[in-house]
């Protein structure tokens, strides 16, 4: 297996496991919290109104609501359970395999250069091309579903670039290794020596920005550069978006001698891929782009393990290929794991996190607790894969892997050759016939086919890691704007809640082959958008019911009242303590309390309806890609932390009326409350609950209200949606409470 170290040392495991503090005291507060919840159902079930009393139907719609909130809440619980830490120890891994190692194939996805541009793109290239590992051991493949001369243009930039900045990053052991992020960090040292590098290295990258920019700008390749390489032949003929043979272009060959960087070391092979697109055949997105490079790798390096990102995911922590082989190397159980998957994490982050972007909570507690239950799902960037279970292996006791490439049956083949033999394996036609999308590779029919592959692999028998370092390993953008990160939750959810539908429900796809935790830890996340119901319920009719005069919760002074109380109390101290100790601010935390019931009210819902749609054959699943470009005045707002609206989108409609139909509810009901006192016999006790609901509601919508009313920039609520809001919830606030 290689230069293995004497002793004790050989028998020492690569990674350690080991459970998170605090676990019992957890579970006996959720067994309270279940308690108060059960009590709940039982006040609703014994307390319902008679038909002759007001509210009748209302009172059995929060029964309705609270029911599916308390078993969503129970869901929720089996991530929270038996939450696990990982721990690789990359100094054994080098001191056993020494010069051992196996080849990584690095996969890169980008889809569209103008909303993904390609400087953005390069760097994530460079960033990948510069892991502290042996450079003859690492193939980077870029897969190009965009086609564009100018990607292409951009990656032989980036290939020319990158004999400067590897030996660059390996000399001063520079992080993170994204040339744009490194740099957009003043230089602080007081070495002259390495101030004089920086500077001669900025330049270099600054001099090849502007290049690929001026380029896309003027929308043409002057001859001068395309005379440079062959592969711009490939554009000569006319080449759509969705219209172009397969285009497959070694810009480095790691195996020729003279790949060199300038200190005479060894580059990565560094690949061009655009797959062949024609309209009459599907090309299933993300899937279909990966399964090509699949393929196309297969031929060219086949790297036994395979590291895919995305083009806006840089990597920022060098020894992440290290830290993943701790676990597929590991002598005891390496061999059982077929990938590790990463957080995502973002750059662009502002300190309270205004769109609720990053989800602490969700990448150091719930994934670790889905890890616990064996469940690690596949999240589609930022996952190492052990490339025989990506390609349809199924796991047995007797498995060993051999961590040899085979590239030396190719070692004499011309870089012209592989090519060509490469661009069969991309073709349309090529997987007509074969288990591709189905066994082997990318699972198809589904936006969210990342979650569907990794549960595949699990009902394989093999099993998942999920690591969460304190050295965030990669970094990407998050949504600026309020219509970004609802469309981005709108896409996942209705792909999530698609695959519980389908034959992948892990209820029926993993029945008997996963652990029954792992399947409803991952409905946590597949039933997001049935959630938007109990939740439209419950911030419209209590808050109607308050202005009609209707109570629908116990007296304070009733002791029905303390279950109420205490499962909110409970659920968010506990909420804001998960929070904080994954270091958010508390300003944070109420952020993402907004942004859940914007999420639960516009996303959830048309993701739910969209599924339906598809069910009855009336809606066609679409893949829509986050834009990563806004202009100046949107980034100074969401650096400010304003809400960015700007948007006439049926979803800020929604937005707006559901706080103005709880401001108008919440003003109405306290004037009758103040004036009145006592109002249809109910009198002001009964009310309190639904009036400190309603108000907490109107207090969570606050920047709603100042882009309705206060504010006169671009990123404020259009006047249009003003109105529509306006006559919306005042014809809402007169239709009686049945």
């Amino acid at each position: 297996m290689g230069s293995h170290g004497g002793g004790e040392e050989e028998v020492l495991p690569l990674f350690e496991t080991k459970e998170a503090r605090g676990r019992v005291a957890y579970r006996i507060l959720s067994s309270t919290i279940l308690t108060g919840i059960c009590l709940i159902w039982v006040y609703r079930l014994t307390n319902i109104p008679t038909a002759e009393e007001a509210g009748r139907w209302a009172w059995i719609g929060m029964f309705m609501a609270e029911l599916w909130f308390g078993l969503y809440w129970i869901v929720t619980q089996s991530v929270r359970w038996n939450v696990i830490y990982r721990f690789p120890f990359k100094d054994r891994l080098s001191k056993r395999y020494g010069d051992k190692l196996p080849g990584v194939d690095i996969f890169v996805c980008t889809a569209d250069p103008t909303i993904e541009p390609s400087t953005m793109v390069v760097n994530t290239i460079l960033s990948v091309m510069s892991y502290n590992y042996p450079s003859e051991k690492l193939s980077v493949y870029l897969s190009d579903d965009g086609g564009s001369q100018f990607t292409f243009y951009a990656l032989l930039e980036a290939s020319m670039f990158s004999k400067h900045w590897i030996p660059f990053c390996n000399k001063f052991k520079v992080e993170p290794r994204s040339p744009e992020a490194y740099f957009s960090r003043n230089s602080d040292t007081q070495d002259m020596a390495f101030e004089q590098e920086w500077l001669a290295i900025k330049k270099l990258y600054g001099d090849m920005k502007y290049r690929i920019e001026t380029a896309i700008e003027k929308g043409c390749i002057s001859k001068d550069i395309r005379d440079q390489h062959k592969g711009f032949k490939e554009w000569s003929s006319e080449v759509a978006k969705n219209n172009h043979q397969s285009i497959v272009q070694i810009l480095i060959d790691g195996r020729s001698p003279s790949a060199v960087d300038n200190n005479g070391h060894q580059l990565p092979t560094l690949v061009y891929l655009a797959r062949e697109k024609r309209p009459q055949w599907p090309h299933n997105f993300k899937a279909g782009s990966m399964n090509a490079l699949i393929r196309v790798s297969s031929k060219i390096s086949n790297g036994p393990v395979i590291l895919n990102v995305d083009c806006d995911m840089y990597s920022s922590n060098s020894d992440a290929i290290l830290e993943s082989l701790c676990f597929f190397m590991d002598e005891e159980r390496g061999h059982q794991i077929s990938y590790v998957q990463y957080p995502q994490w973002y750059n662009n982050i502002a300190k309270n996190d205004i769109y609720s972007s990053v989800g602490s909570a969700l990448n150091k507690i719930e994934l670790a607790g889905l890890d616990g239950c064996s469940g690690a799902f596949y999240g589609g960037t930022g996952c190492f894969h052990r490339r025989e279970g990506l390609c349809g292996r199924k796991y047995s006791k007797d498995y060993r892997a051999k961590w040899d490439n085979v590239t030396d049956t190719i070692k004499d083949v011309t870089a012209d050759k592989l090519e060509e033999a490469s661009k069969v394996l991309a073709n349309c036609s090529y997987e007509t016939g074969t288990q591709w999308g189905k066994e082997m590779g990318l699972i198809y029919g589904c936006p969210v086919e990342d979650m569907v592959t990794g549960l595949a692999i699990q009902c394989r028998g093999w099993k998942s890691v999920y690591y969460n370092p304190h050295k965030k390993s990669f970094l990407g953008l998050a949504p600026a704007t309020l219509d970004q990160s609802l469309v981005q939750f709108k896409r996942w959810s209705e792909g999530l809640f698609q695959i519980f539908f389908s034959k992948y429900c892990p209820f029926i796809y993993g029945h008997g082959r996963i652990k029954f935790g792992a399947q409803v830890g991952l409905c946590n996340y597949l039933l997001w958008a049935p959630l938007s119901f109990p939740t439209l319920y419950y911030v419209i009719v209590p808050s109607l019911c308050l202005l009609h005069g209707i109570p629908l919760f116990p007296k304070v002074s009733s002791l029905w009242f303390l279950p109420f109380a205490y499962v909110y109390v409970a659920r968010n101290v506990c909420s804001i303590f998960e929070a904080i100790i994954c270091g958010d601010t508390l300003q944070a935390w109420w952020n993402t309390q907004r942004m859940l019931m914007f999420r639960r009210t516009t996303s959830f819902f048309f993701a739910f309806i969209d599924n339906i749609l598809r069910q009855l054959g009336c809606h066609q699943t679409a893949f829509a890609i986050t834009a990563k470009v806004i202009d100046d005045d949107v980034l100074k707002r969401y650096e400010q932390e304003i809400l960015e609206f700007g948007s006439s989108s049926v979803m800020t409609t929604i937005i707006a009326t559901l706080a103005l139909l709880n401001l108008f509810s919440f003003v109405g009901g306290m004037k009758r409350i103040v004036w009145d006192m006592e109002f249809n016999g109910t009198g002001l006790e009964g009310l309190i609950p639904n009036a400190v609901l309603c108000w907490l509601i109107v207090v969570i919508n606050s920047p709603v209200y100042k882009a309705l009313f206060l504010r006169s920039d671009k990123g404020s609520i259009p006047s249009s949606v003003m109105l529509k809001s306006v006559t919306i919830a005042s014809l809402a606030c007169l239709v009686p409470v049945y």
